[in-house]
């Protein structure tokens, strides 16, 4: 059954201030720095912030029945909430590919290996990993861009078992990750951002990139170097705000479901939830 995509949301007033004009760029400047945003986070990690949480659950119509019923110290506490395991149940078919977290999945075919298309500009793999050598590895592969919104859940898994090979973090400013912002600036090279190289069992070398946005105080991830993992086990969790997840798979390692390039071809996102089967591997 094919799956709707939908277009993105309007705009705020305040992003077209700040993306649109030279005033909004000026101060777009100080919002997207990295101590603006540490400032934001550790409010956020404190109890002041817990009267917060309601107002944010009614704007946002989200239904707390999905998740468990836990004490929130603080607005992070309630933004990181550990959902019903079973709604997002993991494939029982080794070969499907998963989504590794709630969003909206936009994807590309990586051109020449090394520019892959977003909105409307061109990145560069190799800068996404921060000039590593390891954007070789998925010359002609593919590219899963999900977008998390502040209702998604916000904590993601890793698609397959495996091995983690390395973790490198790496600093930078903090836009947000909606269209206005991604259609005027190359952000997903220029915001903080860690990406970590594994080996999975059945779709080989995979990069997985968490891109921090506007008023993100964390990306934690759980595990290093090393270590192993199994598919579905969580990975990680972004601390308050809207924030990206970008998979690098190598060329012919998995068959997507084409209504996800049709969407994307169209401007449209597809709604997809974590443990949702994208494809499969050959």
């Amino acid at each position: 059954m094919r799956r709707p995509g939908i277009a993105p949301a309007p705009e705020g007033s305040a992003l077209r201030f700040l993306y649109g004009t030279r005033a909004g760029r000026t101060v777009l400047k100080l919002a997207a720095s990295r101590p603006v945003s540490y400032l934001a986070g550790g409010f956020m990690d404190s109890p002041l912030s817990r009267p917060l949480i309601g107002p944010f659950i009614r704007k946002n119509g989200i239904d707390m029945g999905d998740y468990l019923p836990l004490p929130f110290a603080c607005f992070n506490d309630f933004f990181c909430r550990p959902i019903r395991q079973a709604l997002r149940p993991v494939p029982e078919e080794a070969s499907v590919l998963m989504a590794p977290c709630d969003g909206l999945l936009s994807v590309y075919r990586v051109s020449d290996g090394l520019v892959l298309p977003i909105k409307q500009s061109l990145y560069s793999v190799r800068d996404l990993l921060g000039g590593s050598a390891d954007a070789g590895i998925f010359r002609d592969g593919l590219c899963l861009v999900f977008r998390l919104c502040v209702n998604h859940y916000h904590r993601y898994a890793y698609l397959d078992e495996g091995t983690l090979f390395k973790k490198r973090f790496l600093p930078g400013e903090l836009h947000t990750v909606r269209p206005i912002a991604l259609a005027a600036l190359p952000v997903f090279t220029r915001n903080c951002r860690e990406y970590t190289l594994m080996e999975t069992k059945h779709f080989g070398p995979v990069a997985q990139v968490e891109v921090g946005a506007m008023l993100v105080g964390k990306i934690r991830n759980h595990k290093g170097p090393g270590m192993t993992f199994r598919r579905g086990e969580e990975k990680g969790r972004f601390l308050y705000g809207g924030s990206t997840v970008v998979l690098l798979l190598e060329k012919g390692r998995v068959s997507l479901d084409e209504d996800l390039f049709e969407n994307t071809a169209r401007g449209l996102e597809t709604p997809v939830r974590l443990g949702e089967a994208l494809g499969h591997a050959p």
